[in-house]
């Protein structure tokens, strides 16, 4: 016979599975947190240790053989950059762009490294006259080349113009 439930009384319908099916996700969800704590510990670890490393590039005091340059016109005068090419390109350098410069208020001219090697820049500027003092560093690996010039105001001066 089947025994009937007395109001007020739970039934006495256990189930043995349900303590171990407990147990085994508590289980899951305690590895689920030290997975999650694991690597939100390292993620943490690894953008501090990146923060303090500056990668400088490595800098060579030799030019290289072949100096592939744009040529940037920041004077505004019409000629000035193409003018400079020539005189460029008859000594040996490889002018890849000619452009105009995004201002044409810049009063020196200015020889910028893209690459890391000072040395090319140098040479740019000793074969133009151009000031040491007017080289800069701005390295960019999307630039496809050595070195930017840009022609500033005293263009007059530069050794494309010495006769």
């Amino acid at each position: 016979m089947k025994e009937i439930s007395q109001p007020g009384k739970p039934e006495k319908n256990t189930d043995a599975k349900k303590p171990t099916a407990n147990l085994l996700l508590n289980i899951i969800i305690f590895l689920l947190i030290v997975v999650v704590g694991f690597l939100s510990f390292s993620i943490i670890s690894k953008i501090k240790n990146n923060s303090h490393k500056v990668v400088l590039p490595e800098s060579k005091s030799v030019p290289s053989a072949i100096i592939q340059l744009e040529v940037l016109n920041g004077c505004g005068v019409s000629g000035a950059a193409e003018k400079i090419t020539d005189f460029l390109r008859n000594n040996h350098v490889d002018v890849v762009q000619m452009k105009n410069y995004i201002s044409f208020d810049i009063e020196k001219s200015l020889v910028i490294d893209r690459t890391g090697n000072r040395a090319n820049a140098e040479k740019i500027a000793d074969i133009l006259g151009i000031d040491r003092k007017n080289i800069i560093q701005q390295v960019n690996s999307d630039y496809f080349l050595d070195v930017s010039l840009v022609i500033g105001k005293d263009y007059n001066q530069l050794k494309s113009n010495i006769k």
